[in-house]
């Protein structure tokens, strides 16, 4: 586990805890800014890692989906829901245990999407209706708690047995905290915050703080494009519940689907952080 200074998880456990006790609102804001802006940090490099002669395509592609997406969560908000958590579970199971096996994979997928519902069923059926714009069938439900619940025992066993504190963290909040910040504090801790320091190594940032930097500007306009999405939803919605899902998914979808596919034919370039202040941040050796 990459050790991130204290303070940073104190914060993090600490904001967790308070958002938990609050209302619907509160649990919703923390959400947006756990996801929608900390954890949208590693897909923010997504340009840097495409060659030059290939990001015209990349960026139509990446438009196109995004789109595609957005209209999708407009007018079949019930069909776009259970793509998403499909297509996300999938993505989680690849990024997050690259070398693990195929039951590791889909424990770490289904987990993160379908364990906030072992404990807080009913809360869960509720937030999802309200991205789905009706009601989720006790039939439904009872899958995802089940499969949640397997996959959070198992996870739990793994990280047992490796001493796999951010697995056990990560798992946790799933399990106990209410499921929006459940799942925010799953999604760092499995996923967003380990991504990032993939990225940050693989286009070649010394620090934390070079890597933001790098990527600030797609960052910013990935966020206020996530917030402008968010406007039109709670407009038509009311909660800002369904603002949040097509917001991630407007902008996750084409990480998703159009990323990887570029991303493996670009794997044997070498990277270097882009350049700052007309000095380029190089790793240090």
């Amino acid at each position: 586990m990459t050790q991130a200074p204290a303070i940073g998880w104190a914060a993090l456990v600490g904001a967790a805890m308070a958002a938990s006790f609050g209302p619907l609102a509160v649990q919703l804001g923390f959400a947006i800014l756990a996801i929608g802006v900390f954890g949208m940090a590693h897909g923010a490099s997504d340009l840097a890692i495409i060659t030059p002669r290939r990001r015209p395509l990349f960026l139509l592609l990446y438009a196109a989906v995004s789109l595609i997406c957005l209209a999708w969560w407009m007018d079949y908000p019930q069909i776009a829901l259970p793509l998403f958590l499909i297509a996300s579970a999938i993505h989680f199971g690849l990024e997050d245990a690259p070398r693990g096996g195929l039951v590791e994979r889909m424990a770490r997928g289904l987990s993160l999407v379908s364990t906030p519902a072992v404990l807080h069923r009913q809360g869960y059926g509720e937030i999802l209706a309200f991205a789905a714009g009706h009601d989720i069938s006790p039939i439904t439900l009872f899958l995802l708690t089940v499969a949640g619940a397997g996959a959070a025992a198992l996870l739990a066993i793994m990280a047992a047995r490796r001493v796999d504190s951010r697995l056990l963290i990560g798992t946790g909040a799933l399990l106990v905290l209410p499921p929006l910040i459940g799942f925010s504090v799953g999604f760092l801790v499995l996923h967003a915050l380990p991504q990032t320091d993939l990225r940050r190594e693989e286009i070649g940032c010394a620090s934390h703080g070079a890597y933001i930097r790098a990527v600030a500007p797609i960052l910013l306009a990935a966020i206020l494009i996530a917030a402008a999405v968010g406007v039109f939803f709670v407009y038509r919605e009311g909660t800002g519940v369904r603002a949040l899902f097509a917001g991630i998914a407007a902008l996750a979808m084409p990480h998703l689907l159009v990323t990887p596919w570029f991303e493996g034919r670009a794997r044997l370039i070498a990277h270097s952080c882009p350049i700052i202040g007309g000095r380029a941040q190089h790793p240090q050796t």
